[in-house]
């Protein structure tokens, strides 16, 4: 049986790793390698799936969602097979961190919507699909993206008690939480009513 040295240690382990592929800021990337400027000089300056589409190129934009959401459940998948769910959870929740404050950009990244939803799926699926349908719906009613993405975090915790999946509720929980933190700014134009709509540059 390890010791309680070695687990911490190989949870550290793959909390460096999580963070580390969460960090990556596949928007930037994909934005220099398709021609399409500076992605923190456009729109809102964020580093998600939704500003680059504001370049008006949507292939850059479905790969930055694809990306975004992959780092997440990829970090969880590897720890899982590897380690367990606890490793998991953690690994997958550095992601998210990762990709909300990567080091490489002066800990100012994006708004970890894909990488939450990503993470989800990789770690209940029922209640990732059921997430992503919920801001998928409400993205068809409002074409607003941050009021999507804070009512798919807001219902997780009521589809994981729904779905039956309580060994993630804690981690929804504080994903979610951060998920509002991340849109504080968005909230108040919501507010206001000024927040942009998808695709509005």
């Amino acid at each position: 049986m390890p010791s309680i040295e070695t687990t911490a240690s190989i949870l550290l382990i793959w909390a460096a790793v999580g963070y580390l592929l969460g960090s990556i800021p596949f928007g930037i990337v994909l934005s220099k390698l398709m021609g399409l400027g500076n992605l923190r000089e456009i729109g809102s300056g964020n580093i998600g799936a939704t500003n680059v589409l504001r370049t008006g190129n949507k292939a850059a934009a479905a790969g930055t969602l694809l990306l975004d959401g992959g780092k997440g459940a990829i970090a969880a998948l590897l720890a899982w097979a590897l380690t367990g769910e606890d490793a998991a959870q953690l690994s997958g929740l550095m992601a998210f961190i990762g990709h909300c404050f990567p080091v490489w950009l002066g800990f100012k990244g994006g708004k970890g919507v894909a990488t939450f939803l990503g993470l989800l799926l990789a770690l209940a699926w029922p209640v990732g699909i059921a997430c992503c349908l919920t801001w998928l719906a409400t993205a068809l009613t409002t074409r607003i993206s941050s009021l999507s993405a804070i009512v798919a975090a807001a219902s997780s915790t009521v589809w994981i008690l729904v779905l039956g999946f309580g060994q993630v509720m804690l981690l929804g929980m504080i994903l979610t939480l951060l998920v509002f933190y991340r849109h504080a700014e968005n909230i108040k134009r919501l507010r206001a009513g000024t927040e942009p709509k998808i695709g509005q540059k």
